[in-house]
């Protein structure tokens, strides 16, 4: 099902604000959404509402945090004309369609699903589970489906939350439009490089104090990837070294390509040292970074074109959403 403005098939992305974008954002889904703005008609969601779930308490660190993100969208491609950027809780349709499809998926469902699971285990939420946090996916599933998107790009941990809004989809559509489906089931679009590692060779995560941040400045980047963690056999320059293991691979395996076999070369050799290939690696991180510095510098000098883009993507969205929900009526009757 294209949608009614474009020939292309539609997507929707977005990421809850929580500020400064790192490493990990940039190569699990920021430069993949830049190529896709190409190929498809994309909208990108500000999930503010979604950052309630567990982090309610700090509620007046949401602005701050939006527009730095969106200010790393924008520096790393992300084209406003192309693809709307807009802020969930400015749509307020949203929040009918998710009281609307909560109707219609049981208590038992969403208990069954693995991410949230994994979150309560993770956060220790046992005793403080919220009824907003079980129903987060419908949420989502509001979200994905207000803009009827058909493809969601995503990591493989948020797959099950694509497939309840395909269950949802099916079940409104049998329910009330049979004959006219309201909604596309989305699928899946699983992105190449959905994991990267911090410098403690762990899932790089704020929470954990192992990142590398886009806006990072060369001497910041250059310090951290300095004290990241390498194969702890290869003590000094010398020791052969096992490359596959190791954390600065990973990376030079992802920033500079062309010299892997060098790398892989005199790692395994003992010929390369890891201050050395360290140092090698931060050049190509910063070289890599540079046109995207360049670019977040001119938003962070005009903060209000951040803004203004917002505000844009904010009118087109509320356009598709009030669309949207006119189908909705007029399908369920009221």
């Amino acid at each position: 099902m294209a949608s009614m403005t474009s020939a292309k098939p539609r997507i929707l992305s977005g990421m809850r604000p929580t500020g400064k974008l790192h490493l990990g954002n940039l190569v699990g889904a920021l430069e993949n959404w830049v190529q896709l703005q190409q190929r498809y008609e994309s909208f990108h969601i500000v999930a503010d509402w979604h950052t309630l779930t567990t982090d309610y308490e700090h509620c007046r660190e949401i602005p701050g945090n939006t527009f730095e993100m969106v200010t790393d969208w924008l520096a790393c491609g992300i084209d406003p004309e192309l693809s709307p950027i807009f802020v969930q809780s400015h749509i307020k349709q949203h929040a009918e369609l998710h009281l609307l499809f909560s109707m219609l998926v049981t208590q038992a469902r969403l208990e069954r699903n693995p991410t949230l699971k994994e979150q309560v285990r993770d956060l220790s939420l046992e005793a403080r589970l919220s009824y907003g946090h079980v129903g987060y996916p419908v949420l989502q599933a509001a979200d994905i489906l207000m803009y009827k998107g058909e493809f969601v790009p995503v990591g493989e941990d948020q797959v099950p939350h694509i497939e309840l809004a395909r269950e949802i989809a099916r079940k409104f559509n049998m329910l009330y439009s049979p004959k006219k489906p309201v909604f596309p089931e989305p699928a899946p679009m699983l992105t190449q490089f959905p994991r990267f590692p911090g410098t403690d060779g762990n899932r790089m995560a704020k929470s954990l104090g192992n990142t590398l941040l886009i806006s990072d400045r060369p001497d910041t980047l250059r310090a951290k990837i300095k004290m990241a963690v390498t194969d702890p056999l290869k003590v000094r320059r010398g020791d052969p070294g096992r490359p596959d293991i190791c954390l600065i691979f990973t990376y030079h395996n992802r920033f500079n390509v062309a010299e892997v076999p060098e790398i892989r070369a005199g790692c395994e050799s003992g010929a390369l040292g890891c201050v050395e290939c360290k140092a090698r690696c931060a050049d190509r991180i910063i070289e890599h970074l540079a046109p995207i510095h360049e670019k977040r510098a001119h938003y962070e000098k005009h903060p209000q074109d951040v803004h203004d883009i917002i505000a844009q993507g904010d009118g087109r969205a509320r356009e598709e959403a009030e669309r949207t929900m006119a189908e909705v009526h007029e399908a369920i009757g009221f």
